[in-house]
């Protein structure tokens, strides 16, 4: 028989854990490309950003996936530190919230929730949002089921008496509750999780009311270790600042309320005398206690964590990524993003590699040229890096819109290089021979030349707009500047000829520069314009044969990633 209510016992908390997932993850589905630009406004001041922490962890139920969005952007910059604390203090409240709702009996209306998601996550076709939608209604459903069946596992074993012995033997000591559930939390990586287990063990008076605020205690302990081994496994000191000042609050707030728990579980009692609520409120009004202490006090915590986690000094690698963050690969929809973003970076690079090489033709600037030809190296790093990230992302199931962006990044990220590469092999290598050899350009073929590459600038510049926003107009937009292209380097060419004609002596030496010089460049702006096809696939206005034809383009090194992992629900 006991056997028989410990497999019950473990399948209520699996089943628990995998409801609290679906929601996650389906939460992250639907709005986690927006989630870091929300935290990125959120910096007018700390109370903003704590309100922002609170909000998109009561969304996310998880503090854990907001604090991994948080020092992703505190990492690189785009938050500062007492921001970011604020954020987490915020977050911590947030977790709260999804275990306040919880403690009302509301059992009864899981069936509604199955039968609402399923519907749902049925009847939306290829619309990822409404399918996440969907996976977030029966996450809820399963929680509240999981909650259901605990109670009821509970209840047979509360006449048991070695059962009783057991947990009274655990939990009769404060410091063990904290340390045993510090380790359940890391262990399910969810504070929420272990709350709700400790809620239905106190309902079923299987441990004392102190022991289940010490048991609390331990979860919000548990629930700043994950992140701060995450950021143990990183080189840069200052990158641990924001997990430390999380695990510090949690710290000073155990040691204030461990020694005064007796005291608070008789106010709780005589106030709730429902002891599942009770542990519920307990957990909330310990992180708003906090809260309110420490929102004053970042300031000083951020000085004390500067002082003592300084920036390392040392030459910045540009080759070496910056948002490749593995703890996020996790969380597709943050992998995604984080790729993106490096895809962006390495997109710089190659930006300042055209710039530069029209400069050093130019001017007969050989300085540049080596510039250029450093910063090819780069973007082949940047390449590497970035498909080896998608690839380990692509290991696990990801839905059908997360699928397509990975391609689209891999296929980005190859015609950057495809562009680089020509930039450092062709026209690094015209430019030399340029130089080497005294030639100028007549005036008019100068001006031409200029003109065709600020058309290509132009043209990568509103590539990145398109890659990161996916609009629909401005990737029409793009391609119709690839005929308009194709029209401008006839044109120019013909009055090349018409130069050539005319016996101008400076069109005579320059001429095959000339047209090599307007080849490169019309071939980068075919790359360029590869990234409007899948955006204009997915809105319908392309078969999948031609946007086949046009990733064909970039070479085999996309091969790996032609084929993606089944889709998962």
């Amino acid at each position: 028989m006991g056997s028989v209510v410990l497999l019950d016992l473990m399948g209520g908390v699996a089943l628990l854990l995998w409801g609290l997932h679906m929601v996650l993850t389906g939460v992250l589905r639907a709005f986690g490309p927006n989630l870091q630009r929300i935290l990125g406004k959120s910096l007018n001041n700390r109370f903003t950003a704590f309100g922002t922490g609170l909000g998109l962890t009561a969304l996310l139920q998880s503090s854990t996936a907001t604090g991994l969005m948080t020092a992703s952007l505190a990492a690189d910059g785009t938050v500062s530190l007492v921001p970011a604390l604020a954020i987490m203090l915020g977050a911590n409240v947030g977790t709260t919230l999804i275990v306040q709702l919880l403690s009302f009996d509301i059992a009864a209306i899981a069936p509604v929730l199955f039968v609402v998601g399923l519907v749902t996550f049925r009847l939306a076709g290829s619309n990822s949002f409404a399918k996440a939608l969907g996976r977030i209604v029966i996450g809820l459903g399963l929680t509240l089921l999981a909650l259901h069946i605990l109670v009821d596992t509970l209840a047979p074993a509360e006449q048991a008496p070695a059962v009783r012995a057991l947990l009274a033997s655990i939990t009769n000591d404060p410091v063990m509750c904290i340390v045993i559930a510090a380790a359940l939390t890391w262990a399910a990586h969810s504070s929420v999780a272990v709350v709700l287990l400790v809620m239905s063990l106190a309902y079923s008076q299987f441990v004392t009311t102190e022991a289940a605020l010490a048991l609390v205690l331990g979860a919000n302990l548990g629930s700043a270790i994950n992140p701060l081994i995450e950021a143990g496994n990183r080189s840069d000191p200052a990158s641990r600042r924001l997990p430390v000042g999380n695990m510090l609050n949690r710290l000073v707030g155990i040691l204030i309320a461990l020694p005064f728990l007796h005291p608070i579980a008789e106010e709780l009692r005589a106030w709730q005398p429902d002891a599942a609520k009770l542990t519920a409120e307990f957990h909330m009004l310990f992180n708003i206690v906090l809260a309110a202490i420490f929102i004053g006090l970042l300031d000083v915590l951020a000085k004390l964590l500067v002082r003592f986690l300084p920036d390392r000094k040392q030459p910045e690698d540009a080759s070496a990524p910056r948002y490749l963050d593995e703890a996020a690969l996790e969380t597709p929809p943050l992998a995604l993003a984080n790729a993106a973003r490096e895809t962006l970076r390495m997109g710089d690079t190659v930006e300042t590699m055209l710039r530069d090489v029209m400069t050093a033709i130019m001017t007969n600037n050989r300085k540049l040229t080596g510039e250029v030809e450093r910063r090819d190296n780069v973007v082949d790093k940047l390449t590497e890096a970035i498909k080896l990230y998608i690839t380990k992302l692509t290991r696990d199931s990801l839905d059908e819109e997360e699928g397509r962006r990975a391609m689209e990044i891999v296929s980005f990220t190859i015609n950057l290089e495809h562009i680089g590469d020509i930039i450092d092999k062709n026209l690094c290598e015209l430019a030399l021979k340029k130089i080497k050899r005294g030639y100028q350009f007549s005036a008019e073929g100068a001006a031409e030349l200029t003109e065709f590459h600020k058309r290509t600038l132009e043209s990568l510049q509103a590539a990145f707009g398109i890659f990161m926003t996916g609009n629909v107009e401005a990737a029409r937009k793009l391609l119709r500047t690839k005929t308009e292209l194709r029209k401008a380097e006839l044109e120019t060419a013909d009055r090349h000829f018409e130069r050539l004609r005319e016996g101008r002596p400076e069109s005579l030496e320059t001429t095959s520069l000339h047209l090599d010089i307007l080849s490169d460049l019309k071939r980068i702006h075919s790359h360029i314009c590869s990234v409007a096809y899948p955006v204009l696939e997915a809105a319908g206005e392309l078969n999948r044969e031609r946007l086949s034809n046009s990733l064909s383009s970039a070479d085999n090194g996309a091969s790996d990633f032609q084929s993606l992992p089944p889709q998962a629900p």
